[in-house]
């Protein structure tokens, strides 16, 4: 790992030991998804820590695998473009603001369910939801379930910093050809970038309740990084990949 960016190098190692101390923490009947991941800002398990502590939980080793790939892939390129302290502040940004759209979407949708309810009924499920989830049970009630799982679960992973990534690399090399599989030809890194934000696009609007992937997130992530790239661009002209 010597030839890895210093921040890119503790991204992994920090992702990595977080995992395995959620594993050994399981062990010990302590759920540290539950602490660290982000709630809902009404939950009483949310903190504002949180919009940072989410990105470096995982909800299992596919998850912690492909988002760490993609940042040593991705993101030690950017680094050694931008400099460490430069894609240090990119990256928690852009995680927080995919934390802060998620914060927003969720928002939507609790007020969307709580108009149908009474307050006793969102009094019981705030009382009892969680102890049912930890319990790998919910509500028989769709709509008491569907609540119950918008108050009483957390958002995981680094995926939307890493979108964020996918997105900057996409536009400091537009042209750069991928071989991405199982497409037979290489594509042009923006339209990598552009079709990833397509997806999850797609995948948001359709509102499938059993996704469990936090896909306005993922757009969020790309969205300030989107915004900062171009600030610094308008900003910072200093070289052709926007300063270091």
């Amino acid at each position: 790992m010597n030839n890895i960016p210093t921040v890119t190098k503790n991204l992994l190692i920090i992702n990595v030991l977080m995992f395995m101390a959620t594993w050994v923490a399981e062990r010990y009947h302590i759920d540290l998804s539950d602490y660290l991941g982000l709630h809902f800002v009404l939950s009483d398990r949310f903190n504002a820590a949180q919009l940072i502590t989410y990105m470096f939980m995982h909800g299992g080793f596919a998850h912690l695998f492909f988002n760490m790939f993609a940042v040593w892939m991705f993101g030690r390129i950017l680094e050694q473009v931008w400099g460490p302290r430069r894609f240090l502040f990119y990256y928690l940004l852009c995680g927080i603001g995919a934390g802060l759209i998620q914060e927003i979407v969720t928002g939507v949708e609790y007020a969307t369910l709580r108009a149908g309810m009474t307050d006793d009924t969102v009094s019981y499920v705030m009382q009892e939801g969680a102890d049912a989830l930890r319990q790998n049970m919910n509500f028989v009630d769709p709509a008491l379930a569907h609540f119950n799982m918008v108050l009483n679960t957390s958002t995981v992973g680094a995926s939307g910093a890493v979108y964020a990534i996918l997105l900057g690399f996409g536009m400091l090399f537009p042209n750069q050809p991928m071989f991405i599989f199982p497409l037979p030809i290489p594509i042009k890194a923006k339209y990598f970038a552009i079709g990833y934000a397509v997806i999850e696009l797609l995948s948001a609007l359709a509102n499938n309740p059993n996704d469990n992937v936090a896909h306005f997130a993922h757009l969020g992530g790309m969205v300030f990084g989107f915004i900062l790239i171009m600030y610094w661009k308008r900003n910072n002209k200093s070289n052709g990949y926007y300063y270091r």
